[in-house]
């Protein structure tokens, strides 16, 4: 009996120090995409992205090219030029994959880039978040639109439009047709 009067005191308690939280999240995609810095750094990173791919086409567009006329020609080389024209499509080859790497691995070029760009921008919304909690005394703000998967939530729980606010963004629309727009396009 008494270990049954503890499991509901100590049940009782924790409900009660629940309620007392107070909690809200934001979206941080649709913040994200209505930062005019954000969408310019996107615009930069997407930029080159393709001028790389580009560059990457271009050289495999040359080995390819040296792979055909060395097929085309392989019965006329002598076993030396043969090895060496080989040689030099192995080596064009491993060029082409360290500049990829380069560019697009882990830790490449992109990926400074996006760092150097995107990162300032992460850190202004997260000072804004902080500012937002500690103006409206909320314990919690968890992330919609993150890796946190929010089943359901209520829209009077959204603090995004203040986050935005506090970034000096105005809203001038609600969200659910500032989203309906951003889906159209």
């Amino acid at each position: 009996m008494k270990k049954l009067f503890l499991l509901i005191l100590l049940t009782g308690t924790s409900f009660v120090s629940l309620q007392a939280q107070r909690f809200a999240y934001v979206d941080t995609e649709y913040i994200l995409d209505l930062l005019p810095e954000y969408r310019s750094a996107q615009k930069q990173l997407e930029q080159l992205s393709l001028d790389w791919e580009k560059e990457i086409e271009k050289r495999q567009q040359a080995i390819d090219k040296m792979y055909r006329d060395f097929n085309a020609e392989q019965v006329l080389l002598t076993e030396e030029l043969r090895k060496k024209r080989e040689q030099e499509i192995k080596d064009k080859e491993k060029e082409l994959k360290d500049y990829r790497t380069q560019k697009f691995g882990y830790e490449g070029e992109l990926f400074k880039k996006r760092q150097e760009l995107i990162r300032p921008i992460q850190d202004k919304v997260f000072e804004a978040v902080q500012k937002v909690a500690k103006q409206g005394a909320l314990d919690f703000i968890f992330a919609k639109g993150g890796e946190m998967i929010m089943l359901f939530s209520n829209a009077k729980y959204d603090k995004s439009d203040e986050v935005l606010a506090e970034l000096g963004v105005a809203v001038t629309k609600n969200k659910d047709n500032n989203q309906q727009k951003q889906d159209k396009k």
